[in-house]
């Protein structure tokens, strides 16, 4: 067992790698640039506002934008400037009728990754 000391912050004393274990993960590790790509979704997560209108999504399963706007509590622009975001990175589509577009989810994986990140956050405030 490692002891760490008590000046230095996550450091290994005394200092030694276990090259075995260390070779087996970076083996294992995820590629850079899908480590790029996983970054770029979480920036897009980044936004409360953003956050906001995929949960509305994922309550709702589609919705246009002026639908949107009302239940996030902004303007339809934003709505606009968001979707220009994350439609590109695969995270919603859209559908047109007539004048309206309607947004959903992309896929089961984005629902996923959203109802998967909810349970870990509310999870971190249940243990504060």
């Amino acid at each position: 067992m490692q002891i760490l000391d008590e000046s230095s912050t996550d450091q290994c004393v005394p200092p030694k790698v276990d090259r075995d274990r260390a070779a087996t993960v970076a083996e294992s590790l995820i590629d850079i640039n899908v480590a790029g790509n996983l970054a770029e979704m979480f920036r897009l997560l980044a936004d409360p506002t953003r956050v906001r209108i995929l949960s509305a999504l994922l309550e709702a399963g589609e919705l246009c934008v002026c639908d949107i706007a009302e239940v996030v509590d902004t303007t339809e622009t934003k709505v606009s400037q968001a979707m220009r975001l994350l439609r590109p990175a695969g995270v919603v589509r859209n559908r047109r009728d007539g004048r309206k577009i309607f947004y959903r989810l992309d896929d089961s994986h984005v629902r996923m990754l959203l109802e998967l990140s909810h349970a870990h956050v509310t999870h971190l405030a249940e243990d504060v």
